[in-house]
């Protein structure tokens, strides 16, 4: 048996002695992590130092001393002073050394951001993420872009419990309290390559704390501006753009190979026609810019795969490849989803109790990163989110379908599989 066990113990010692790991702390991407990962150096090494010296002059005094036939009893050093003062004085030097990189520390990663920092609010829900962008007029949720070589000034707030915001490879968690605003900051390196990383709610907020996750894309300044400028337009609505002058489609520049980007023209949602050059829905083309799918690490924000849907419940997914964009976006208009949901550019449609939708095509993830943005995992979100995620504050939307959370069964405004389809491709064509 003691033989079994130290074997599993060497095992485990092993397989965490190796690999690269997507949520590792001990890196320096940022400036914040660069210097908690000196000071964790520093206290580790001052740390074996001590180590090493109580255990040496143990074992020394274990053999030196140790009882033996015919030896008198050993000196009693009881009071003396001067071997009291020494063994003070000891502790006292190494936590000196231990304080003085410790409060630097504290007080290079608590001062005030840089003013010229990119301010961005974290606004913690149960159980997903809201990221403003004051400074350029975006709102978004789960997925969070930052430039690399540029200071990043959080805002942390939560609307109703304890959240705790943490991306362990930039560095930094900190507490999202209510009614208090907490900050954080740091730098991304200059020089890192446009890369993609995991974030946490790392503070217990309800039964689906686990599933409150969100991705972060560290890019150049030159991609962060592609994707800024398309994100402070309306949503983009493929059946409305069609109506755009030829004019306009003709302006619209060449797209970079292997940027990810898309040409699109800007439109109203509402269906409504460009007016002229001076409407709004006749701005300039912008072309749709998110984080290239070939440049996802493997082991980054895993998120469940179709093989774990619910079998709770069902639905025709057949009706999929038939949903059609424009009906679903009039079923959209007078269903309960715009009491929760904002899109811009839409009227009537600017409600922040759930995320934004306003470029939900352009997101990897839905439900606070919990699951892929397919087709088929929308389609089955938005007939019951309670059923996927545990605790969901949206409700179950299937007609027919009983509600786990309220326990009611939906009939009047509930959604049938072929609306919900349709729905699917209107959200689908919002880029």
């Amino acid at each position: 048996m003691a033989s079994a066990v130290l074997l599993g113990a060497l095992a485990l010692g092993l397989a965490a002695c190796g690999g690269e790991y997507p949520n590792s702390t001990f890196n320096h991407n940022t400036d914040f992590n660069a210097s908690t990962d000196a000071l964790w150096d520093k206290l580790l090494l001052w740390g074996t130092v001590v180590f090493i010296g109580v255990e040496a002059a143990l074992v020394y005094t274990i053999f030196r001393f140790r009882r033996r036939p015919g030896a008198p009893k050993p000196k009693q050093v009881h009071g003396n002073t001067a071997l009291e003062i020494t063994w003070t004085a000891i502790p006292a030097v190494i936590l000196i050394f231990i304080a003085i990189p410790t409060v630097r520390t504290i007080f290079k990663t608590q001062a005030k951001a840089a003013p010229e920092s990119l301010q961005v609010e974290v606004i913690g829900h149960q159980w997903w993420w809201e990221f403003r962008y004051p400074q350029y007029g975006i709102t978004t949720a789960n997925e969070l872009y930052l430039p690399n070589g540029r200071t990043v000034n959080f805002q942390l707030k939560t609307v109703d419990v304890l959240h705790s915001f943490w991306i362990p490879q930039m560095g930094g968690k900190r507490d999202l309290i209510s009614n208090k605003t907490n900050y954080l900051w740091f730098t991304p390196n200059k020089d890192l390559p446009s890369s993609a990383w995991n974030g946490f709610c790392a503070e217990f907020c309800g039964p689906s704390h686990a599933n409150m996750k969100f991705r972060v894309y560290t890019v150049t300044p030159q991609e962060f501006d592609q994707w800024t400028a398309h994100q402070k337009q309306p949503a983009i609505f493929p059946a409305v753009a069609a109506a755009a002058p030829a004019s306009a489609s003709a302006s619209v520049p060449p797209v970079p190979s292997g940027t990810g980007a898309t040409p699109v023209l800007l439109a109203s949602m509402q269906g409504a026609t460009p007016a002229g050059p001076t409407d709004s829905v006749a701005a300039a083309p912008v072309p749709v810019w998110t984080f290239p799918r070939e440049r996802l690490e493997k082991d980054f924000a895993y998120t469940i795969p179709t093989a774990k849907l619910p079998t709770t419940i069902s639905f025709d997914e057949s009706l999929l490849a038939a949903g059609d964009p424009e009906r679903g976006r009039q079923t959209y208009g007078r269903s309960s989803c715009i009491g929760c949901h904002a899109i811009a550019g839409t009227p009537f449609n600017m409600a922040n109790v759930g995320p934004n939708l306003t470029h939900l095509a352009t997101r990897y993830t839905i439900a606070g990163g919990l699951y892929p943005n397919t087709a088929k995992h929308l389609a089955y979100w938005i007939k019951s989110a309670p059923h996927l995620k545990p605790g969901s504050l949206m409700p179950t939307l299937g007609k027919g379908l009983t509600d786990p959370v309220r326990k009611n069964v939906v009939t009047l405004g509930g959604l049938t599989d072929p609306e919900i389809a349709d729905i699917v491709a209107y959200l689908q064509a919002l880029k």
